[in-house]
């Protein structure tokens, strides 16, 4: 490899743009966006989540939401399986995630702002409504909690000792309440662009010096670069890089913004851009951890202890970006994941208001609901500290239940596009393909059965064509009505 060893980089970065102005216009042509039509930000205004924001605010809010800490530490982590990475971020963003988070998105605009189990109800049927409602509230506690425990170890270390971890999990635990219960304009519409802004420009910093450093990068051709991670590349890099490809969670983010939208043109740039701009910052990171770990290998010379996202993506800024760079890696480890709990108990709130039709204009009524969500939550604090694998296990199942959240998503659009004769394929290969992934992760993870790799490919392979089977029996009964 030499210093012009940044050809397949390159031409995924442009993909990736090129997928937007294309595919994307595409996929909103089977949207067909009409701007002469009210939004639920203009028929539903309630100053509490049905609010008109600025196209502008609204994207980078949607970005910081979708993103959290998984096109960094996702993109790192999916980076252990070689050059492999880069394919599943492109395609998987183009193909899947961008359009799974656009059309769940535009579908919650089209009904009011419905949440996604409303919305996965109403294509799938009520059962599979109220197993989603159920699954997806989990989710968002998963997230609430997951993200509280990981800041508040970082911020303790940075700070005096009389400010411990317990000391930090109150504080970001009392700005989650604030965030799930005042007006979404009093504070995530105005500290999240700032965010926002941050993560970007540390991207972009990153992504400048790529080209500047000119780091020897494998090439496609070449094969799929030195594969670290022991696992195999299916279906274990199709979970690890979730939010940088395609993110169940993104879903459930969607229908908070369609709820601010004042004009259906403005969903492409919103939905469909926020989760591109996404899969370039996972690529951008994907790369410089390419880099990192041919020189470092996976593992602290010092320490002896594999190195984590957050070690890698901050010397990375340290390193390439300075002290400033250094700073704005620990603001954006720090404020990423906080910024993706805070609205996964927003959602939670809201998804639990439209199951039981509870109106939210009054704090009693979002107080009534949000209490029990910040008990469980709270719950699944104190054990994730009282016992030493409790964050592991956590985290574990966090991540199958994301992805397996998306497969139900995209079943649910693709019989809406079935039913409005529109191309569902768009969405059908996609719902096949998690579906093949999850049901195949789910037997051959550690944390699954742990079957072995030839039994596990031949039950995924076996749910997935039952899938397929239920789709053409569904497909040609409805298409004989």
């Amino acid at each position: 490899m030499n210093r012009k060893s940044r050809v397949t980089f390159t031409i995924a970065l442009v993909l990736l743009v090129v997928g937007y102005w294309v595919y994307g216009k595409y996929i909103d042509t089977l949207f067909a966006p009409d701007s002469a039509r009210k939004t639920p930000a203009l028929t539903l205004t309630d100053g509490v989540d049905f609010i008109p924001l600025p196209t502008w605010k609204i994207f980078m809010i949607q970005f910081l939401n979708i993103a959290g800490l998984g096109p960094i530490f996702g993109a790192i982590m999916g980076a252990q399986f070689g050059t492999a990475s880069y394919l599943w971020i492109v395609f998987g963003t183009i193909f899947a995630g961008a359009v799974h988070d656009f059309l769940s998105g535009t579908l919650s605009l089209r009904n009011r702002g419905e949440s996604l189990p409303e919305i996965i109800g109403r294509y799938l049927g009520i059962r599979t409504k109220k197993v989603a409602c159920v699954f997806t509230v989990l989710l968002m506690i998963l997230v609430g909690a997951v993200f509280v425990s990981g800041p508040a170890e970082l911020l303790a270390g940075m700070t005096p000792a009389s400010l411990n971890v317990y000391f930090w999990v109150v504080v970001i635990f009392l700005y989650y309440i604030l965030a799930t219960m005042l007006p979404i304009d009093k504070i995530i519409g105005r500290i999240y662009p700032l965010f926002a802004f941050a993560l970007l420009f540390m991207a972009v910093g990153v992504l400048v010096m790529l080209y500047v450093k000119s780091p020897a990068l494998p090439e496609i051709w070449e094969g799929f670069g030195t594969k670290y991670e022991k696992n195999p590349i299916f279906p274990m890099m199709f979970i690890s890089i979730a939010c940088g490809a395609i993110s169940g969670f993104h879903a459930t983010q969607s229908p908070l913004m369609a709820r601010c939208i004042t004009n259906e043109k403005h969903c492409r740039p919103v939905f469909y851009g926020a989760m591109v701009t996404e899969g370039i910052v996972a690529l951008i990171w994907a790369a410089a951890a390419t880099y990192f770990f041919q020189e470092n290998g996976i593992v602290d010379k010092v320490t002896g202890v594999a190195y984590s996202g957050a070690k890698v993506a901050t010397d990375i800024s340290k390193d390439w970006l300075g002290t400033f760079g250094g700073i704005l890696a620990i603001l954006g480890i720090v404020a990423a994941p906080i910024t993706s709990g805070d609205t996964a108990l927003r959602s939670a709130r809201l998804i639990v208001a439209d199951f039981f039709r509870v109106e939210q204009r009054s704090i009693g009524k979002r107080l009534v609901i949000s209490i029990p969500i910040f008990l469980v939550t709270v719950g699944l604090l104190v054990y994730s500290f009282g016992d030493a694998e409790g964050f592991k296990i956590i985290w574990r199942y966090f991540a199958w239940c994301n992805q397996t959240l998306s497969v139900f998503t995209l079943w649910a659009i693709t019989v809406y596009l079935v039913g409005a004769r529109k191309n569902y394929w768009v969405t059908l290969v996609p719902a096949l393909f998690m579906t093949c992934v999850c049901s195949t992760y789910l037997f051959i993870a550690p944390e699954g059965f742990s079957l072995g790799s030839e039994v596990s490919y031949a039950i995924g392979g076996g749910c997935t064509l039952v899938a397929a089977v239920w789709f053409v029996c569904w497909f040609r009964r409805v298409r004989s009505l």
